[in-house]
């Protein structure tokens, strides 16, 4: 029974890798056609999410079942109740890059954000990207060192996100409201993906350590 009950949990731990592969794959993407205005590329992202959608739960009934057959205790249950609410936040990250993908579809052919500001964007994809590469590789390893890089890209995002705002409220912003909604809400998206990336992090780190912490440290 133990041996099954082993199995099961190396199985979670596996499609929570795989989830993770799916997001990062889907991030990329979903940046590039933002950045390029490829609504083909965009399409795959949009259409690919639904197998994020499939495993999440698939794992997650998988884990709940395991719950309520083999009454798990201590580490082991630590890692059941993570992986339900990490591939929650994982599930999230693949929508995040949806909408990202659909904000491209939607203004082709046309960029979703004016010429001055793309850079900012552009960096903000680029932390994303290694977000989600980290944090598969910290699914992977439990190499904590990987959680640390994590907070600080989360951290350079937030000041792009906040100077995003300050672009959009500034006296000079001359762009049409459609304009100002998408750049609004595209910022918001990575933003928000980064956030998501943190949140598995933070728990992550509570699975190695036993320790919960509330704030995420940047060194």
């Amino acid at each position: 029974m133990r041996k099954v009950f082993q199995a099961e949990l190396h199985h979670i731990g596996e499609e929570l890798i795989e989830i993770s592969k799916l997001v990062s794959e889907a991030m990329q993407k979903a940046s590039n056609a933002f950045e390029a205005a490829d609504t083909e590329l965009a399409q795959e992202v949009i259409a690919a999410d639904a197998r994020i959608d499939f495993l999440q739960n698939d794992l997650d009934e998988r884990a709940i079942d395991v719950l309520a057959l083999q009454g798990p205790v201590a580490s082991d249950l630590r890692m059941i109740v993570g992986a339900l609410r990490m591939s929650a936040s994982l599930e999230r990250m693949g929508d995040l890059a949806r909408h990202i993908a659909q904000l491209a579809r939607l203004r082709f052919p046309d960029n979703v954000v004016p010429e001055g500001i793309r850079p900012t964007f552009q960096e903000m994809a680029q932390l994303d990207i290694a977000i989600a590469n980290k944090v598969t590789e910290l699914l992977e390893t439990r190499n904590l060192q990987l959680s640390n890089e994590i907070y600080a890209h989360n951290a350079r995002i937030n000041e792009l996100h906040a100077g995003v705002f300050k672009s959009v409220a500034a006296a000079d912003w001359n762009a049409s409201a459609p304009t100002t909604v998408d750049v609004t809400l595209a910022s918001r998206y990575f933003e928000r993906f980064a956030d998501h990336g943190v949140s598995v992090a933070r728990k992550v780190t509570y699975l190695v350590t036993g320790e919960w912490q509330p704030s995420a440290p940047l060194n």
